[in-house]
């Protein structure tokens, strides 16, 4: 077990070469114990305030600083362990507030919402296939202690095709889109093992052997810093079979993605607000509303047409992600058949697909609604369709309609996998 840690206060300036050790974080205080939904909710609601006004400047400086003060601050929430089960010392929240908890976050920092979005996926996977690690692990999580991933790498055939090996207790390979790793305590690692299996070992983001790049250069959820990891001959004690997680009728995906969904229905909350905000507060009417006898753009009768019915596929979307949120708490962790975890994925995947395109509607109409002022470089409004467009192709839409419709219309049961 990663023996007490040292944070410290202060901001990381990321430099272009790989580092040998982690950013700095604090851990603001005490982390609190969450038992209730409600103190969940609570939580989220305090981090996306204390989040929302230094958003424009995180996304702005990208992977150049560290967001260490934010990330300290979710870190401190007692968000971390909200779904580790009862029986090993969590309060075993379960979807509705997971997803919940992610919207209200990404609402206010889509990249921040997003930086713990495989930790989840990994405290589940420790739930139900590592008993022997996740005794381990789980009492850093409740600690504060993230869990970053390095599953996907580049250059391979396939996202399956993987070049990272584990063998005689060494780890070696290169990862990329490693969410979360720069400033985590573990490291989750997907590889090859020596019987050709997938393994998914945990090792100490300090470990000597591990470094992680802040070469991330995207359009959107540039705060996220998602780089290249490289891990050379890191001695690896604590792994799972991967493989066996997929062989059986499963969750996991559906859980995973329920996060992603809550990101983008997120985003598209906090587009609509920043929307309302502009119009009431900063929007002029256009001369066509003046010549019109509209004194205020929010009077504007084609501004009130688009505003309503963006609004409405906002709600939409939030209804959506609650609906598969709730099938998921009816269905449990571990699926009782085939059956019951098609429905699941099937549930999340109309949540994700609809959101996906609502966030991208949002962050676009926007501009449409609040005219050219808006699109000041200074508000950084278009920060929201940055980071909808980016986020939203982290596995493609339209094979989730494809599965519904295969379901719907021949009783296809979706593949078993981690992107439905």
């Amino acid at each position: 077990m990663r023996r007490g840690a040292k944070w410290i206060v202060g901001a990381f300036t990321a430099a272009r070469a790989g580092n040998a050790k982690p950013p700095s974080l604090t851990r603001l205080g005490g982390v609190p114990t969450l038992t209730t939904h409600a103190d969940a909710v609570a939580a989220a609601t305090d981090l996306a305030a204390a989040l929302a006004p230094g958003a424009a400047e995180r996304d702005r400086n990208g992977a150049e600083v560290v967001p260490t003060e934010a990330l300290a601050r979710l870190d401190s929430s007692g968000l971390l362990g909200v779904t580790i089960p009862v029986e090993d010392g969590g309060p075993g929240l379960g979807p509705s507030t997971l997803a919940e908890v992610t919207r209200l976050i990404a609402a206010a920092d889509p990249a921040i919402a997003q930086v713990p979005q495989a930790h989840y996926l990994l405290v589940d996977i420790l739930a139900v296939h590592g008993p022997e690690i996740r005794k381990h692990l789980y009492a850093d999580v409740l600690a504060g202690r993230r869990i970053g991933n390095a599953l996907a790498e580049r250059g391979g055939k396939h996202a399956q095709d993987l070049r990272t090996r584990i063998a005689g207790g060494r780890l070696n390979g290169v990862k990329y889109y490693t969410t979360g790793a720069l400033t985590s305590a573990w490291i989750a690692v997907s590889a090859i093992g020596e019987d050709g299996r997938l393994v998914l070992a945990f090792v100490p983001r300090d470990a000597a052997g591990v470094a992680v790049d802040t070469d991330w250069d995207v359009i959107g959820q540039r705060a996220t810093i998602s780089g290249t990891a490289t891990f050379t001959d890191v001695p690896v004690e604590f792994a799972l079979d991967y493989t066996r997680a997929y062989e059986v009728p499963q969750q996991l995906g559906a859980r995973a993605q329920l996060v992603h969904a809550a990101i983008e229905v997120g985003i598209a909350g906090g587009a609509l607000a920043d929307a309302r905000a502009y119009l009431r507060d900063k929007a002029r009417p256009s001369t066509e509303a003046v010549r019109a006898s509209f004194s205020r753009a929010v009077e504007d009768p084609h501004v009130m047409y688009r505003y309503g019915r963006l609004a409405t596929r906002v709600r939409a979307a939030e209804a959506l992600l609650k609906d598969a949120a709730r099938t998921l708490d009816a269905i449990g962790l571990v699926p009782p058949s085939a059956s019951s975890a098609a429905e699941g994925s099937l549930a999340v995947a109309a949540a994700k697909a609809f959101g996906s395109e609502v966030a991208v509607e949002a962050g676009s109409e926007l501009f449409a609604l609040c005219g050219t002022s808006s699109a000041a470089s200074k508000y950084d409004l278009d920060r929201h369709w940055r980071n909808a467009r980016t986020h939203s192709v982290h596995d493609p839409v339209d094979w989730k309609y494809h599965h519904l419709a295969a379901w719907e219309l021949s009783d296809l049961q979706p593949p078993n996998h981690g992107q439905l």
